[in-house]
């Protein structure tokens, strides 16, 4: 049978009708979007406050961060424990252009009434001194060059992450590491970026971060409930079409190829793939869409500091991704989605303690020990994770399989099946 006649159906179908679940999740998406909007404090009839719209909205950031890393990492392969420090560099990116702006506009209107009109020298130290005085500094630093520019800033949102994956996957994959040892370097390479951010001369203002990121320069008189509206929209469309992104990804030959670099990378690289190069795509594709997820998520939280790249976030993403089951977009959804909303809910003492007599358990700081509790027990028990629960409840059977297992994973080729 012909390559094209196995695929030529595929490329006259379209991706929703070929896989009904990404229809349901944008419908789902846009329903939950569609409700929360009518509920907000913003345009709606107040039932949810402007607090917890932020919270959803920096949810569905994490959810579009942990598509990335089910892509790169359940369906390619690569444990990367490191896609949170793109995560924080898409965020710093934005942050800067923030910060600078609206410190801009402080220091103008506290100028505004001086004899003098102010030079832009002035305005410019001025500007540095209102930033960098924390850290004992009135000098702008060469990274702060385009912090002016909106236009550029949006672009290093892309490009800061996309190069510095670019660069440390071309050097990782060339050199044929894989597996545990990948994920160490990613590991240290988080690591190292942290602790030189930690630094006051590192420019990022060191252990302070940036700042009063959700005031948006010029819009004081736009109240936050309609500014949380505006961010939580821009989340959920994106989080809309990062899913797109990656359903498209998968679907077709190309995403046929990394599932069977996840199975048996030497086979693939036997049978004449450029395994490094679509190693290197998918590491790139997906630091660049953690970016923009930060990029989104920051402004909602208002503050970004060195402690946000630790290596500890990027093992966080992994057990969301793990808890949700990797190898499913919607179960990454799911896994992050639940996860980030139960620490909230934990972590901001709305969990009662329990007082067991000789001692009181305090979730505030039992939650990371139940967080790593529900990872071993999805790990041991339910390995498809809560991923699994979907597949179960819409009754979705397993295909009809021949020959022998080509790979380790559930989801593998079959010997029969490669023939084809």
């Amino acid at each position: 049978m012909s390559e094209t006649s196995l695929t030529g159906s595929h490329t006259r179908t379209p991706l929703a009708l070929r896989f009904p679940s990404v229809l349901i999740f944008l419908a789902v998406l846009g329903l939950f979007t569609l409700g929360v909007t009518i509920l907000s404090e913003g345009f709606g009839i107040g039932v949810i406050s402007t607090s917890f719209v932020k919270t959803l909205g920096k949810t569905l950031c994490l959810c579009l961060v942990a598509l990335a890393m089910d892509l790169v990492w359940g369906y390619c392969g690569i444990l990367s424990l490191g896609h949170m420090a793109f995560f924080g560099l898409g965020g710093y990116a934005i942050g800067m252009w923030l910060m600078y702006e609206r410190t801009r506009l402080i220091v103008v209107d506290s100028l505004v009434a001086s004899e003098l009109p102010p030079t832009a020298q002035e305005i410019s130290d001025g500007i540095a001194t209102q930033i960098f005085g924390v850290v004992g500094a009135s000098e702008f630093p060469p990274v702060w060059a385009f912090a002016h520019s909106l236009p550029i800033q949006l672009a290093f949102v892309v490009l800061i992450p996309g190069l510095f994956a670019l660069i440390f996957g071309w050097l990782a994959f060339r050199s044929r590491v894989t597996g545990v040892y990948l994920s160490i370097l990613t590991q240290a390479m988080t690591l190292a970026l942290s602790l030189y951010l930690f630094q006051n001369d590192s420019g990022l203002r060191g252990n302070n971060g940036l700042s009063g990121l959700q005031n948006l320069p010029s819009l004081d008189a736009v109240p936050q409930a309609t500014v949380s509206l505006w961010f939580f929209w821009g989340s959920a469309f994106a989080l809309g079409a990062g899913y797109l992104l990656c359903a498209w990804i998968v679907s077709g030959k190309f995403g046929s190829v990394i599932r069977a670099i996840r199975d048996d990378e030497a086979r693939v690289r036997f049978l004449g793939y450029p395994v490094d190069a679509f190693k290197l795509f998918i590491f790139t594709l997906t630091a660049v869409i953690a970016g923009i997820a930060g990029a989104l998520y920051y402004p909602q939280a208002g503050i970004i500091n060195p402690t946000e790249i630790a290596p500890i976030a990027s093992i966080y993403l992994a057990v969301w991704v793990a808890i949700g089951g990797r190898g499913r977009l919607y179960g990454a959804v799911i896994g992050a989605a639940f996860v980030s909303l139960l620490s909230t809910w934990f972590t901001g003492g709305q969990a009662p303690d329990i007082n067991l007599g000789f001692y009181t358990i305090q979730w505030v700081n039992w939650w990371t020990v139940l967080l790593g509790l529900s990872f071993v027990a999805v790990t041991l028990f339910a390995p498809k994770g809560l991923g699994g629960l979907v597949d179960l409840i819409v009754d979705r059977t397993s295909p009809n399989r021949h020959g022998a297992d080509l790979g380790p994973d559930p989801g593998a080729l079959r010997e029969k099946e490669a023939e084809k």
